[in-house]
Formats: C-alpha cells, sequence, structure tokens
C-alpha cells in the first residue's frame, strides 16, 4: 500500500530553507530551518520519508532552479511556483520566513498554486546568453544617451540630415574638440564607452548564432520557423523560443498571450464588465520583443531580401502561416489607426495578434522534427 502523500512548503534564501510540511491528516506544522547546501537537503528528504510521497514546492526567484534539479534527481516530486499567483489575504500583516513555509505547504496542499515551466540546464544557459545580450543592448543605450546630453550642455548639434549613430554621425563625433583638457576626457570616456558597448553587442550576437546553429533540432527548427514572420530576426527568434520554451505546452494562443501579459485586465461584477490595460503580469522579456517585432506591420505584405532568403526550406504550411500574419497584421494596424487610436496602444493590439502567428508557426515547426524523428526511429 502506498504511504500518503506529504506536501512540503519551502521558503529558499541563499544562506538558509524554511521547512513545513502539510500531513495527510491536516496537519500543517513547521519543521524550522536548515542550511541551503545540498547535504541537509538530502538529509531532510531522508527524515521525511520515502521520497515517492513526497510533493515539494518552492517559489520562484533569485536562486535559480538548482534545487529543483537536486530534488528531481532525488526521486522528489518538486514544482516551482509562480511567486505573483500566490493566494494572499488582505488583513495578513505579519510576513516571516516561517509563515512563507507554511502558507506554501497549506496551498499546495489544497491546488491554489500555479507551477512555472523549469527549463534544462543547456536551455537556460542559452536563455542567460539571450538576456545578457539584451542587458548590452540597454547598457549601449545608456552609453549613447551620456554622449548626447554631453554635446547638448555643450551647444553642439550634429548637422541636419544626419541620422543619430550611422557612420556618418560617429565620424563627425570623434572629430569633436575642445578647449579644456577636462571636457575633452570627458568626451573621449564617454565615446570609449559607446565602442566598448557596441563591441560588447557585437560579440554576443556572434555568441547567439553560434549557440542556436548547434542548438537541439527542436529548438533550431523554431527559431528557424520564427524568422519567416516580419520584424523576427535571428535574436529576436531565439529570445521567443527560449523564453517561452515548447509553444505546444500551451494548447491555445490566448494562453500564450495570457503568459505574455499581453491580455486586457477585467474588472467585471454582474452586468457591468469592464476591461482595462493589458495586465502586464507575464515575461516581461517576451513581451518586449514582441511588441518591437509589431512595428514592422505598419509597412505593406511584402518579402524583402531577408524574409525571402529566410523562408526558403520551411514547409508551405509555415510559408503560407506567415503571409496571412502579414496581411491581417497590416490591414489590423491600419484599421486601428484610421480610428484614431494611439499608436501604441495599435501597436500592442498588433504585437497581441502576432503572437497567435507565432504559436501557429512555432507548433507546427515543432510538429515537423517530432514527425522527422519518428521517421527516423521507424
Amino acid at each position: 500500500m502506498r504511504k500518503p502523500t506529504r506536501f512540503v512548503g519551502l521558503d529558499v534564501h541563499a544562506e538558509t530553507i524554511a521547512v513545513a510540511v502539510a500531513e495527510p491528516d491536516g496537519e500543517v506544522r513547521s519543521l524550522g530551518t536548515i542550511p541551503n547546501e545540498a547535504e541537509a537537503v538530502r538529509k531532510l528528504i531522508r527524515r521525511l520519508g520515502p521520497a515517492s510521497s513526497l510533493r515539494v514546492c518552492y517559489e520562484a526567484g533569485p536562486c535559480g532552479y538548482g534545487l529543483y534539479w537536486q530534488l528531481t534527481g532525488l526521486g522528489v516530486e518538486c514544482e516551482v511556483i509562480a511567486p505573483t499567483l500566490i493566494p494572499v489575504k488582505t488583513g495578513d500583516r505579519v510576513k516571516t520566513d516561517r509563515r512563507d513555509a507554511l502558507k506554501l505547504a497549506r496551498c499546495y496542499r489544497s491546488g491554489d498554486l500555479t507551477p512555472v515551466w523549469v527549463p534544462d540546464a543547456a536551455h537556460e544557459a542559452l536563455r542567460d546568453l539571450v538576456r545578457a545580450r539584451e542587458a548590452a543592448k540597454k547598457d549601449q543605450l545608456r552609453a549613447r544617451h551620456r554622449v548626447q546630453k554631453f554635446l547638448l550642455r555643450q551647444g553642439r548639434r550634429r548637422p541636419t540630415k544626419m541620422h543619430a549613430w550611422t557612420q556618418r554621425h560617429v565620424a563627425w563625433l570623434r572629430e569633436q574638440r575642445w578647449e579644456l583638457v577636462a571636457a575633452q576626457t570627458t568626451f573621449d570616456d564617454y565615446l570609449a564607452e559607446v565602442d566598448h558597448a557596441h563591441a560588447r553587442v557585437a560579440r554576443l550576437e556572434r555568441a547567439i548564432s553560434e549557440q542556436v546553429a548547434t542548438a537541439p533540432a527542436h529548438l533550431k527548427a523554431v527559431v528557424g520557423a520564427l524568422q519567416t514572420l516580419r520584424g523576427i530576426g535571428e535574436v529576436a527568434a531565439a529570445t521567443i523560443a527560449l523564453e517561452v520554451g515548447e509553444l505546444s505546452r500551451f494548447e491555445r494562443p490566448k494562453q500564450l498571450m495570457a503568459y505574455a501579459g499581453l491580455v486586457s485586465g477585467e474588472l467585471s461584477s454582474g452586468e457591468h464588465v469592464s476591461r482595462g490595460r493589458i495586465t502586464k503580469t507575464g515575461n516581461a522579456h517576451l513581451r518586449r520583443v514582441l511588441v518591437e517585432a509589431a512595428w514592422a506591420y505598419r509597412h505593406r505584405p511584402g518579402l524583402n531580401g531577408r524574409l525571402r532568403h529566410t523562408v526558403e526550406g520551411q514547409s508551405a504550411a509555415i510559408r503560407e502561416t506567415a503571409w496571412k500574419a502579414q496581411l491581417r497584421l497590416h490591414k489590423r494596424y491600419a484599421q486601428l489607426s484610421a480610428r484614431g487610436k494611439l499608436h501604441q496602444k495599435v501597436i500592442v493590439a498588433v504585437a497581441r495578434e502576432l503572437l497567435g502567428f507565432i504559436w501557429a508557426v512555432g507548433v507546427a515547426a515543432e510538429r515537423e522534427v517530432s514527425a522527422q524523428s519518428q521517421q527516423r526511429a521507424a
């Protein structure tokens, strides 16, 4: 006879882990605090009983998934919980590690917690690389802003009909000279930081291309298929694939839209229905890439040089879906703009619908890879 399941809640920190267990008979009790060390976790599992009778959960946070991988390696069923979806009592004003662990164990037993998708180590490493490139782009923008603000304070403006940060603009910047040594030193330092940021972004983008080329077949196929959509290059496609994981784990596109935080918030009661701004409660990295890509659908549908090259080698179904996306989303942009909607709202609406096409293209690519694998196995 199988032993009744015990539900364990862990409040994980860098140095300690607060432990609580919900017993099968209804009792929820604290087991104190243990060090956040592999040996201490193994001793805890041995003390609580057979691994097959345990279900463990902890909140997603800065400590990552190391504890998850250790527990699953020990044969324990473990889930990482989305922190923003944990029930909160409005009248509860006391928050401690012990109470958090007790709440996790109690809510986990009642089924009120929502787990997150956990990537494997290779997937997480590649995702970190993509996020490092995103951080480098932000640093590059800050470095450029410092140069522009310095020139503005000094009363120097670039010549007309010269776009910012083109080769002509950079050459003009390098020609600038100041009489005061302090001013010249400051400007040279700002400009050197811009060069450093540019080199850093280029280095990371090359690394992403190399890693995508050697990635597993299903990830490589999804990244290639997503590039058939307008506004999505290799880096954007890799970001989408790595932030979402397997697109087929979402049964419908609307679930993926909610995951990205692109659905409208709602406060309705009775017959009164009130919808507001997008929730923004999903993956911020994914949402940023989608909004940037949506701006490409301002233009008329067409196949430029890059798109013409990327659609080669893709299946007819994927090419047809990508072309439908261009027709649909450009029409949607034109309709909403003609109604006088703000451009930002129009772009968000286009980004939400673009995510539906991303789901269709990604699922089709995953199915094609799965079918090819089955054929080779047969």
